[in-house]
């Protein structure tokens, strides 16, 4: 397949630069078949049997984005990527002028880092703070990491980390926020608790692999960056006890769907396990584990668009695409959601 082959045009002003409050009064568009309904979020337990299991992803998203100065003055921004131990990270740098190894870059509370060395693409640096905690100083200095495509400044910073965040979020680690889960409230998971719809949980720390532009013609020529992940023992019994009262498993998001395929063997069977996964799901890929799916609608010749596409056709999911632009749908990370079910 060609990198063309999931393109679409989006008109400006489509794009969400503010989430919807509350979140579950997002729209969700239900892709069933050959049919597309128009729903709220809110509306989720409509589209759900009580047999059916939600599989979320618990990542929580750190305030990765830093603001420093270096020894000349001059401004940097460090995105940090992956915690390599204690208080060395691997992390992008982006300036006028890249750091020199040796170099010390200062933020606010208190917190320094050191600039160890290039690795590959990225840096290694390590951290240290005057006033406490390395990580409880990253904290206070550093706020959440945003999209580029949402062109505004942080909306107050204690905003954006509420609403950036997954109201479940439990183990920190990712870089951008499982956008499918951003929907859910509490009021809407007891509503579903009520209704009976079972819901376990795995863990996908997510990193620049899930958003790394495909710079390839052909798609199968594209090598995704790895992802730590972890799914444990009950989250393992919760879907084969699924399966055997003959529910769904629906995935909530584009990182669920990847480590319960990662982890699903030729029986669609999955097992507990941890590690890192570097699954790329593209048209062609024949699915194990996930039988439906939430998630948000994905910026065009993406990864995320190719595994969505491969789940529920991907002329199927470009026709919605252009019924949700014709219908005034929000795109990407702070927009609307869809259902979809496999052609």
């Amino acid at each position: 397949m060609r990198l063309d082959d999931f393109d679409y045009d989006l008109p400006p002003g489509t794009i969400a630069q503010h989430p919807v409050v509350p979140r579950d009064r997002s729209r969700l568009m239900v892709l069933c078949g050959s049919r597309i309904e128009h729903r709220r979020f809110e509306e989720l337990a409509a589209c759900l049997n009580p047999d059916d299991l939600l599989v979320v992803n618990d990542t929580k998203v750190i305030p990765a984005r830093l603001i420093g100065e270096k020894p000349t003055g001059g401004r940097v921004e460090l995105l940090l990527i992956e915690r390599e131990r204690d208080s060395v990270w691997r992390a992008w740098l982006g300036g006028s002028r890249k750091p020199r190894a040796g170099s010390t870059i200062r933020f606010g509370a208190g917190l320094t880092a050191e600039v160890l060395a290039r690795d590959e693409r990225l840096w290694r640096v390590r951290f240290e703070s005057t006033e406490g905690a390395v990580d409880k100083s990253l904290e206070r200095a550093g706020t959440m990491p945003l999209p580029p495509y949402i062109e505004r400044p942080p909306a107050g910073n204690d905003v954006d980390r509420e609403h950036y965040q997954t109201v479940y979020a439990k183990r920190p680690g990712a870089v951008a926020a499982p956008t499918a889960g951003l929907h859910f409230t509490d009021r809407l998971l007891a509503d579903l608790e009520r209704h009976g719809i079972r819901r376990t949980r795995l863990t996908l720390h997510v990193g620049p692999g899930t958003f790394q532009p495909v710079q390839v013609e052909r798609v199968q020529d594209h090598v995704m960056h790895e992802e730590r992940f972890e799914l444990d023992e009950s989250c393992a019994t919760a879907v084969r006890e699924c399966r055997g009262r003959g529910g769904r498993v629906v995935a909530v998001g584009t990182t669920v769907t990847r480590v319960l395929e990662h982890c699903a063997d030729e029986k669609r069977e999955v097992a507990a396990s941890r590690g890192a996964t570097g699954l790329f799901v593209f048209p062609g890929y024949e699915f194990r584990c996930v039988d439906a799916m939430i998630t948000n609608f994905h910026l065009p010749r993406s990864t995320l668009l190719m595994l969505v596409s491969a789940f529920g056709g991907r002329e199927r999911i470009l026709a919605a695409y252009r019924a949700a632009i014709d219908a005034g749908y929000r795109f990407y990370s702070y927009g609307d959601a869809m259902w979809v079910e496999p052609s």
